[in-house]
């Protein structure tokens, strides 16, 4: 049991030389920009809702507030876990901290595959907005953003924070101007909101179920799911105790917003019902206005989309980074992932998630989706069972964030995100839990064996400030 629900002070005692740092650089506006950018909420709209429209049609906007609502509770742990444990290893460094070494490994396996994943999901988007202006194949235009990301990825953390912030301004244009448009073509009202209807390639309509909606609670929590960034940068910003909660709940309130009501909008306007599954939201935008003003929205979807790939580029180092710090691999593999660059970031780290999510652009996107989504309920649901044991110990009198309605929250999120787990088609469930399966026999073969020199989660010193 020690090994996975070990009390906080059952973590080894790290050995060797102090571990690196990072420095602590970006305040709240700047942290703000940065996890608002991995949210990357119009290239999540044009990239990863039309999925939903394919499968859920009108009831996709219900299922994204749900998804949103449960967010909530999520972003409560965080927020308490992230201020007790500033560190760039994020959900892994909490969870390891308050739930025992093995659960840490285990949400480090699932958040790596999101953070492997999602940067070429949304990179091979590119390509559908890049279509105005040149004709270029989905896997070579994610590959272009990935290792452009990459590339942007090595400079320094404050200079990127500028960079993504105008990147910003211009995908929640986008946003906003097909929220606009959308209202302005009204088809329907309100009330199609609240009834589930979908029209499949087989051009009939049917009903959307509620198994559907739960099903697709899984996507919906991966929309929203950057928020979390603000975790992995606990260890570069400035007065974490303060910022970390607040950089995580308003990065879930704006990003929300600017994700749910042109959703809303385009239930609305969608010229029919057949329309809307297609989920082809240029045409759409294009019949709503002109040709200038599709191809307008097009390019700021795809400077949105490269700014998600620097921001996640960015996100994926530094959990990388902290695994090595940490002794998670052989030394020499320990000795490369720490190593910083000029610009003070984790060069090495930065190459290895980047070259590889290129490579990634060329896997199908369906099993990508999926996996996804499964790895991001099952890493939520080990954050909200820490989350349930961060009041003990040591822990219980030290000053953070504290959420509100402890434990309730946890226990409610562990119940539904638990059942939401099991709703997921099988295939992905198989394939998640096969490299969950390996990871912990490399845990009991190479990890547990050497737990006086590997795997030893380390706090910075001055996570107190």
């Amino acid at each position: 049991m020690t090994d996975t629900l070990s009390a906080p002070q059952a973590l080894a005692p790290a050995t060797g030389p102090t571990p690196q740092k990072l420095r602590r650089s970006i305040g709240v506006a700047g942290g703000t920009l940065l996890t608002l950018s991995c949210v990357t909420p119009a290239s999540t709209l044009f990239v990863v809702v039309p999925d939903l429209f394919s499968t859920l049609g009108t009831f996709t906007a219900l299922t994204i507030a749900i998804g949103s609502l449960l967010c909530i509770g999520v972003a409560f742990c965080y927020s308490e876990l992230g201020t007790l444990i500033p560190s760039a290893g994020g959900e892994y460094a909490m969870v390891s901290t308050m739930a025992g070494r093995l659960a840490g490994w285990l949400v480090f396996v699932l958040s790596l595959l999101v953070v492997m994943i999602v940067p070429p999901v949304i990179a091979m988007g590119t390509a559908d907005y890049l279509a105005p202006l040149v004709d270029v194949p989905a896997p070579l235009a994610g590959a272009g953003v990935m290792l452009l990301a990459t590339l942007a990825g090595l400079l320094d953390l404050r200079a990127n924070a500028w960079i993504t912030g105008i990147f910003l301004v211009l995908e929640v244009i986008a946003a906003g101007v097909v929220a606009v448009l959308g209202f302005a073509h009204a088809e329907r009202g309100p009330s199609a909101l609240v009834h589930g209807s979908v029209a499949p390639e087989s051009g009939t309509t049917s009903t959307v179920t509620a198994m559907m909606v739960i099903s697709g609670l899984a996507i919906a929590l991966f929309i929203t799911q950057g928020f979390s960034t603000a975790v992995y940068l606990s260890e570069e910003l400035e007065n974490p105790r303060r910022n970390v909660a607040r950089t995580v709940l308003a990065t879930l309130a704006i990003s929300t917003a600017v994700i749910l009501v042109p959703v809303i909008a385009i239930t609305m306007g969608a010229p029919d019902l057949a329309a809307l599954t297609s989920g082809d939201l240029n045409s759409m935008v294009a019949a709503w206005s002109n040709s200038a003003v599709g191809t307008f929205v097009s390019f700021c979807v795809a400077l949105a989309i490269v700014n998600a790939g620097i921001v996640m580029v960015i996100q994926n180092s530094r959990v990388l980074f902290a695994s090595a710090r940490d002794k998670a691999w052989p030394e020499p593999v320990n000795r490369a992932l720490s190593r910083l660059g000029g610009y003070g970031s984790p060069w090495v780290a930065t190459l290895v998630v980047g070259v590889p999510g290129a490579a990634l652009c060329f896997v199908n996107l369906d099993t990508l989706y999926g996996v996804t989504g499964v790895s991001v309920t099952g890493m939520y649901l080990l954050v909200a069972v820490a989350a349930l044991l961060c009041r003990r110990g040591s822990h219980k009198g030290t000053p953070a964030w504290r959420m509100p309605l402890w434990p309730a929250i946890p226990v409610l999120l562990i119940a539904v995100l638990a059942y939401i787990l099991v709703q997921q088609e099988t295939d992905y469930l198989l394939w998640t839990g096969g490299i969950t399966a390996v990871a912990t026999l490399y845990w009991a073969l190479y990890l547990r064996p050497r737990r006086e020199t590997r795997w030893l989660v380390s706090i910075p010193e001055d996570a107190q400030l």
